[in-house]
Parts: C-alpha cells; structure tokens; sequence
C-alpha cells in the first residue's frame, strides 16, 4: 500500500500562493489517480482537484484558474500549486491516491487565508 504526507500548509493573506506536496512511500505515485479534498469547519470535505495516472487533470468550479496540480515522479510526489488565495480556501487539505478499489489518505494540512 502507498503511505501518503501532505505538506506545505499555513497561514497566508488573501491573494497569497502556496503550494501543497504530497509526498508518497511504499508505491509508485504515478500509478495512482490522485485528488485533493479539502474539508472546513462546519462543512463536509470537497474535492478540489485531481489529476489521473495518465495525467489529465481537473478541477472543481470554485478553484479553476487558481489552482494547479502536477507530478514530479522523480520525488514520487503530486503538487498543488494555490494562487490568488481566498478567505473561502481555508480548509483542511487532504490528499488522496486511488487504484482500482483502493483508496488511500494523508493526514491533512491546513490552510488559512486570512483577509
């Protein structure tokens, strides 16, 4: 099975970037369909973004044009690049890789925008 870290959370103002890792152990990332969720307080978790083992990409409504993924295979690690930041980004950030049946989760990192 794949062990997944996320990384790269913080605290950032409105119109900031960050950009989120997920580092994977255990498996070839690239054999994975890979998703980031986010989840507020009060709120159920969402998807934001993802990106397939072919590697297309796509992205929820509220975040295109704003957001990036992509892969560095050498690092075995998925990137969520975050610009122009909103108040309404703030979330905990999850990242999840799929094969098949199998699904597996990071432990999240959060992210707060502040305005």
């Amino acid at each position: 099975q794949v062990q997944l870290v996320e990384s790269g959370g913080g605290l950032v103002q409105v119109g900031g970037s960050l950009r989120l890792s997920c580092a994977a152990s255990g498996r070839l990332l690239s054999m994975y369909d890979v998703s980031w969720y986010r989840q507020a307080p009060g709120k159920q978790r969402e998807l934001v973004a993802g990106i397939s083992v072919g590697d297309s990409t796509n992205y929820a409504d509220s975040v295109k044009g704003r957001f990036t993924l992509s892969r560095e295979n050498s690092k075995n690690t998925v990137y969520l690049q975050m610009n122009s930041l909103k108040p309404e980004d703030t979330a905990v950030y999850y990242c999840n890789a799929t094969w098949g049946s199998a699904h597996y989760w990071g432990q999240g990192t959060q992210v707060t925008v502040s305005s």
